[in-house]
Protein backbone atom coordinates (compact mmCIF):
# COMPACT_ATOMS: atom_id res chain seq x y z
CA UNK A 1 0.00 0.00 0.00
CA UNK A 2 1.35 3.42 -1.04
CA UNK A 3 1.95 6.18 1.49
CA UNK A 4 -0.72 8.25 -0.26
CA UNK A 5 -3.23 5.45 0.26
CA UNK A 6 -2.32 5.15 3.92
CA UNK A 7 -2.86 8.87 4.29
CA UNK A 8 -6.30 8.54 2.69
CA UNK A 9 -7.23 5.79 5.12
CA UNK A 10 -6.11 7.90 8.05
CA UNK A 11 -8.26 10.77 6.77
CA UNK A 12 -11.29 8.53 6.28
CA UNK A 13 -11.22 8.84 2.48
CA UNK A 14 -12.17 5.99 0.15
CA UNK A 15 -9.62 4.03 -1.86
CA UNK A 16 -9.69 2.76 -5.43
CA UNK A 17 -9.39 -1.02 -5.15
CA UNK A 18 -9.97 -4.07 -7.28
CA UNK A 19 -13.70 -5.00 -7.22
CA UNK A 20 -12.74 -8.60 -6.48
CA UNK A 21 -10.96 -7.49 -3.30
CA UNK A 22 -14.00 -5.50 -2.28
CA UNK A 23 -16.22 -8.53 -2.93
CA UNK A 24 -14.02 -10.81 -0.82
CA UNK A 25 -13.90 -8.39 2.10
CA UNK A 26 -17.65 -7.93 1.99
CA UNK A 27 -18.28 -11.68 1.88
CA UNK A 28 -16.03 -12.28 4.87
CA UNK A 29 -17.69 -9.47 6.81
CA UNK A 30 -21.15 -10.82 6.03
CA UNK A 31 -20.17 -14.34 7.14
CA UNK A 32 -18.75 -13.10 10.43
CA UNK A 33 -21.72 -10.83 11.05
CA UNK A 34 -24.29 -13.58 10.43
CA UNK A 35 -22.38 -16.00 12.64
CA UNK A 36 -22.39 -13.50 15.50
CA UNK A 37 -26.13 -12.93 15.06
CA UNK A 38 -26.85 -16.67 15.09
CA UNK A 39 -24.86 -17.04 18.29
CA UNK A 40 -26.65 -14.07 19.86
CA UNK A 41 -23.37 -12.26 20.46
CA UNK A 42 -23.55 -8.51 20.88
CA UNK A 43 -20.64 -6.65 19.31
CA UNK A 44 -20.01 -4.15 22.08
CA UNK A 45 -19.20 -6.23 25.12
CA UNK A 46 -17.47 -4.23 27.80
CA UNK A 47 -14.75 -6.74 28.64
CA UNK A 48 -11.14 -5.84 29.31
CA UNK A 49 -8.84 -8.00 27.21
CA UNK A 50 -5.29 -8.12 26.02
CA UNK A 51 -6.18 -9.96 22.82
CA UNK A 52 -5.93 -13.58 21.81
CA UNK A 53 -2.89 -14.76 19.84
CA UNK A 54 -4.41 -18.22 19.42
CA UNK A 55 -8.19 -18.33 19.61
CA UNK A 56 -8.32 -21.94 18.44
CA UNK A 57 -6.30 -23.19 21.40
CA UNK A 58 -8.48 -21.15 23.75
CA UNK A 59 -11.64 -22.72 22.35
CA UNK A 60 -10.06 -26.17 22.58
CA UNK A 61 -9.29 -25.43 26.22
CA UNK A 62 -12.95 -24.55 26.81
CA UNK A 63 -14.10 -27.77 25.15
CA UNK A 64 -11.68 -29.86 27.21
CA UNK A 65 -12.62 -28.24 30.51
CA UNK A 66 -16.33 -28.53 29.77
CA UNK A 67 -16.03 -32.19 28.76
CA UNK A 68 -13.99 -33.02 31.86
CA UNK A 69 -16.55 -31.33 34.12
CA UNK A 70 -19.44 -33.11 32.40
CA UNK A 71 -17.75 -36.50 32.76
CA UNK A 72 -17.00 -35.84 36.42
CA UNK A 73 -20.62 -34.90 37.10
CA UNK A 74 -21.98 -37.95 35.27
CA UNK A 75 -19.63 -40.30 37.10
CA UNK A 76 -20.53 -38.78 40.47
CA UNK A 77 -24.25 -39.06 39.72
CA UNK A 78 -23.85 -42.71 38.72
CA UNK A 79 -22.00 -43.51 41.94
CA UNK A 80 -24.53 -41.61 44.05
CA UNK A 81 -27.37 -43.54 42.42
CA UNK A 82 -25.64 -46.84 43.26
CA UNK A 83 -25.29 -45.78 46.90
CA UNK A 84 -28.91 -44.67 46.97
CA UNK A 85 -30.04 -48.00 45.52
CA UNK A 86 -27.99 -49.88 48.13
CA UNK A 87 -29.63 -47.86 50.92
CA UNK A 88 -33.08 -48.61 49.51
CA UNK A 89 -32.33 -52.35 49.30
CA UNK A 90 -30.89 -52.45 52.82
CA UNK A 91 -33.95 -50.64 54.15
CA UNK A 92 -36.30 -53.16 52.55
CA UNK A 93 -34.26 -56.09 53.90
CA UNK A 94 -34.23 -54.69 57.43
CA UNK A 95 -37.96 -53.98 57.28
CA UNK A 96 -38.60 -57.60 56.28
CA UNK A 97 -36.45 -58.93 59.14
CA UNK A 98 -38.12 -56.67 61.69
CA UNK A 99 -41.53 -57.71 60.46
CA UNK A 100 -40.68 -61.43 60.63
CA UNK A 101 -38.91 -61.44 64.01
CA UNK A 102 -38.02 -58.09 65.65
CA UNK A 103 -36.12 -59.65 68.55
CA UNK A 104 -33.98 -61.82 66.31
CA UNK A 105 -33.30 -58.89 63.97
CA UNK A 106 -31.92 -56.84 66.85
CA UNK A 107 -30.06 -59.75 68.44
CA UNK A 108 -28.39 -60.76 65.19
CA UNK A 109 -26.96 -57.28 64.76
CA UNK A 110 -28.99 -56.59 61.62
CA UNK A 111 -30.10 -53.20 62.94
CA UNK A 112 -26.59 -52.08 63.88
CA UNK A 113 -25.23 -53.33 60.58
CA UNK A 114 -27.91 -51.33 58.80
CA UNK A 115 -27.06 -48.17 60.73
CA UNK A 116 -23.35 -48.57 59.97
CA UNK A 117 -24.02 -49.22 56.28
CA UNK A 118 -26.32 -46.20 56.02
CA UNK A 119 -23.69 -43.97 57.64
CA UNK A 120 -21.07 -45.14 55.14
CA UNK A 121 -23.36 -44.80 52.14
CA UNK A 122 -24.55 -41.31 53.08
CA UNK A 123 -20.93 -40.21 53.50
CA UNK A 124 -20.26 -41.48 49.97
CA UNK A 125 -23.26 -39.60 48.61
CA UNK A 126 -22.13 -36.42 50.36
CA UNK A 127 -18.71 -36.76 48.70
CA UNK A 128 -20.33 -37.29 45.30
CA UNK A 129 -22.38 -34.12 45.76
CA UNK A 130 -19.24 -32.23 46.74
CA UNK A 131 -17.48 -33.50 43.61
CA UNK A 132 -20.39 -32.32 41.48
CA UNK A 133 -20.23 -28.88 43.08
CA UNK A 134 -16.46 -28.62 42.61
CA UNK A 135 -16.78 -29.65 38.97
CA UNK A 136 -18.63 -26.39 38.33
CA UNK A 137 -15.45 -24.37 38.78
CA UNK A 138 -14.91 -24.67 35.03
CA UNK A 139 -17.50 -21.88 34.59
CA UNK A 140 -15.12 -19.29 36.06
CA UNK A 141 -12.17 -20.42 33.96
CA UNK A 142 -13.94 -20.95 30.65
CA UNK A 143 -16.13 -17.88 31.13
CA UNK A 144 -13.08 -15.62 31.08
CA UNK A 145 -11.78 -17.28 27.92
CA UNK A 146 -15.19 -17.06 26.22
CA UNK A 147 -15.34 -13.33 26.93
CA UNK A 148 -11.93 -12.84 25.36
CA UNK A 149 -12.86 -14.84 22.26
CA UNK A 150 -16.13 -12.91 21.93
CA UNK A 151 -14.28 -9.61 22.30
CA UNK A 152 -11.80 -10.70 19.63
CA UNK A 153 -14.66 -11.57 17.28
CA UNK A 154 -16.34 -8.23 17.95
CA UNK A 155 -13.13 -6.31 17.34
CA UNK A 156 -12.55 -8.26 14.13
CA UNK A 157 -16.03 -7.43 12.86
CA UNK A 158 -15.56 -3.75 13.65
CA UNK A 159 -12.23 -3.71 11.84
CA UNK A 160 -13.65 -5.47 8.78
CA UNK A 161 -16.64 -3.13 8.61
CA UNK A 162 -14.36 -0.10 8.83
CA UNK A 163 -12.14 -1.54 6.11
CA UNK A 164 -15.14 -2.36 3.95
CA UNK A 165 -16.40 1.21 4.25
CA UNK A 166 -13.01 2.55 3.20
CA UNK A 167 -12.87 0.44 0.02
CA UNK A 168 -16.45 0.89 -1.24
CA UNK A 169 -16.15 1.43 -5.03
CA UNK A 170 -17.12 4.95 -6.15
CA UNK A 171 -20.11 3.66 -8.13
CA UNK A 172 -21.53 2.05 -4.98
CA UNK A 173 -20.84 4.78 -2.44
CA UNK A 174 -24.00 6.61 -3.48
CA UNK A 175 -26.02 3.57 -2.31
CA UNK A 176 -24.82 4.08 1.23
CA UNK A 177 -25.80 7.04 3.38
CA UNK A 178 -23.07 9.32 4.65
CA UNK A 179 -24.02 8.39 8.22
CA UNK A 180 -23.40 4.71 7.54
CA UNK A 181 -20.14 5.45 5.75
CA UNK A 182 -18.82 6.76 9.05
CA UNK A 183 -18.49 3.11 10.12
CA UNK A 184 -18.87 1.60 13.62
CA UNK A 185 -17.51 3.26 16.74
CA UNK A 186 -16.70 1.92 20.18
CA UNK A 187 -18.91 4.37 22.09
CA UNK A 188 -21.97 5.20 19.96
CA UNK A 189 -24.04 6.61 22.82
CA UNK A 190 -25.50 9.98 21.97
CA UNK A 191 -24.45 9.82 18.29
CA UNK A 192 -26.70 9.32 15.27
CA UNK A 193 -24.03 9.48 12.58
CA UNK A 194 -22.40 6.09 13.10
CA UNK A 195 -23.07 2.37 12.81
CA UNK A 196 -23.98 1.52 16.39
CA UNK A 197 -25.45 -1.98 16.44
CA UNK A 198 -25.82 -5.30 14.64
CA UNK A 199 -28.90 -4.12 12.79
CA UNK A 200 -27.05 -1.19 11.24
CA UNK A 201 -24.11 -3.40 10.30
CA UNK A 202 -26.61 -5.69 8.57
CA UNK A 203 -28.12 -2.71 6.74
CA UNK A 204 -24.67 -1.60 5.62
CA UNK A 205 -23.81 -5.02 4.23
CA UNK A 206 -27.20 -5.35 2.54
CA UNK A 207 -26.89 -1.92 0.91
CA UNK A 208 -23.58 -3.01 -0.60
CA UNK A 209 -25.04 -6.23 -1.96
CA UNK A 210 -23.76 -8.71 0.64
Amino acid sequence: MQMEELAKLAQGQGLAVDPAVFQQIGTITRLLHDTMEQLGVMPKLQVATDGLPDARSRLTYIADKTAAAANKVLNSVDQAKLDHEAIANATRELAAKLTADPVRAVASGAVMNFVTDIETRTAHIDQHLTDIMMAQDFHDLTGQVVKKVVQLTSDLEDSLVKLLVQVVPPEQREKVSQEVLQGPVVNPEGRTDVVADQGEVDDLLASLGF
